[in-house]
């Protein structure tokens, strides 16, 4: 019953993650860390490389190497930095901290200004989204707020390929950190399938969704991956 449970949360992170950009982690990582912490952060990495491969080939035409190159560059310390503090921090401080900054985050998204993704703000927003990505799987969040203004189909685009080269980063941490083992890569095969369903039932719904709608969905998933992870604090 468990898998199966699982396995629709991915299905719905798959699906919104493949409309708007990023999504699976926060849609899926609260309630499988309730199923199961060992879920959180290794599985839904390795799911989330391959649903990110998928829609990079879809997007692949829309992909910019010269702004991810500043975001991959700042994910690679962010990334070590996440790694740390799996080792070191407990996960009831660090999920307060992560709920906190990335409220603060949609309320100056909100503000009346239009903060431009230039190499230095997207090299910041890749070091975040590593550390992020590593320690909780939700890495989605600083790149996001950052693009938000960008077109619909170069924010698929290029969130797709920055979360290919997150998550084979994430995982070479996760993996001598004891967060991707065995057992972990067990709890990951049977949500493959709907990961890849996921991708496949929202092909049709891509291209009737708008920039101004994928900004709306991207601020309200930011908002709860937040709440989300304030609950945790104050349920742990």
């Amino acid at each position: 019953m468990d898998i199966l449970l699982a396995a629709l949360l991915i299905f719905a992170g798959a699906f919104v993650q493949s409309l708007i950009g990023f999504g699976l982690a926060i849609v899926a990582a609260p309630l499988l860390f309730l199923l199961s912490p060992d879920y959180v952060p290794g599985p839904i990495t390795f799911v989330a490389l391959i649903l990110s491969v998928a829609n990079g080939l879809r997007y692949r035409a829309n992909i910019s190497l010269r702004g991810l190159g500043a975001a991959v560059a700042g994910r690679i310390p962010g990334t070590l930095a996440g790694g740390a503090l799996l080792v070191w921090m407990d996960a009831r401080t660090l999920s307060l901290w992560l709920g906190l900054t990335v409220i603060l985050a949609v309320l100056v998204s909100m503000l009346p200004l239009r903060i431009r993704p230039t190499p230095v703000r997207m090299g910041i927003a890749g070091f975040f989204s590593g550390f992020m990505g590593t320690s909780t799987a939700i890495g989605g969040p600083p790149l996001a707020l950052l693009l938000q203004h960008e077109k619909a189909s170069l924010i698929r685009a290029n969130l797709s390929a920055f979360f290919v080269v997150s998550c084979v980063l994430s995982l070479i941490v996760q993996v001598p950190a004891g967060y991707m083992t065995g057992r972990h890569l067990a709890l990951t095969v049977p949500l493959i399938p709907a990961t890849l369903m996921g991708f496949w039932a929202a092909t049709y719904w891509a291209n009737k969704v708008s920039s101004k709608q994928i900004r709306a969905a991207s601020l309200v998933l930011c908002t709860l991956s937040g709440a989300s992870a304030i609950v945790l604090y104050w349920r742990a």
